[in-house]
């Protein structure tokens, strides 16, 4: 089964993204074309902030409520500072940033829906989520230091990226931890 961030690159029509390699932070291959940096920015940029707002009933609610979708409420206001990120890391305009997060972040909601399942509840989509969030990770660069803007430190952390029987075992753990973040996440 594909992870939510596959999902969402090939629903886009994006390029493939790249790991993160955990020893230099950085994508194993060189990333070339504008196109190929602002999708290895902005797909686990959006994610990680859907990531955060499920951690709570009310996120998990809006995502299935239906309602326009307001990123500027998804990035507890903190958009155009995301927006400043992806746009330096990829080299673009902060304002092509801003219409690609607006872009991901629709593709990426409904996207969530589809994949949590029939008869999809906000126990669900919190569910769903937790299960991805190392899948989120090992794509988001560290360079772009979007633990700052998530008021989240563990999020840049290079043993999010690591991979392997043991850090497979930990990020399982880890995810279940995650699940009852209510109080990290308001």
């Amino acid at each position: 089964m594909a992870t939510i961030i596959e999902n969402v690159q090939q629903r886009l029509g994006y390029p493939p993204l790249q790991k993160i390699d955990p020893n230099v932070q950085e994508t194993k291959n060189a990333l070339y074309t504008t196109e190929e940096r602002l999708a290895q920015a902005v797909i686990p940029s959006v994610l990680a902030f859907l990531f955060k707002l499920t951690r709570n009933t009310e996120g998990c609610k809006y995502i299935l409520s239906g309602v326009p979708v307001d990123t500027a409420f998804i990035f507890n206001n903190r958009k155009e500072e995301a927006a400043e990120k992806i746009a330096q890391y990829a080299g673009v305009s902060t304002q092509t940033a801003m219409e690609k997060i607006d872009e991901v972040t629709n593709v990426a909601i409904r996207q969530i829906k589809e994949d949590a399942g029939p008869d999809t509840t906000e126990e669900k989509i919190k569910t769903y989520m937790s299960g991805q969030r190392h899948n989120i990770l090992v794509y988001l660069p560290a360079a772009m230091k979007m633990g700052d803007v998530l008021e989240d430190e563990s999020v840049d952390d290079r043993t999010n990226k690591m991979e392997g029987p043991v850090s497979g075992f930990m990020h399982k753990i880890e995810n279940i931890f995650s699940e009852n973040d209510e109080k990290k996440y308001p």
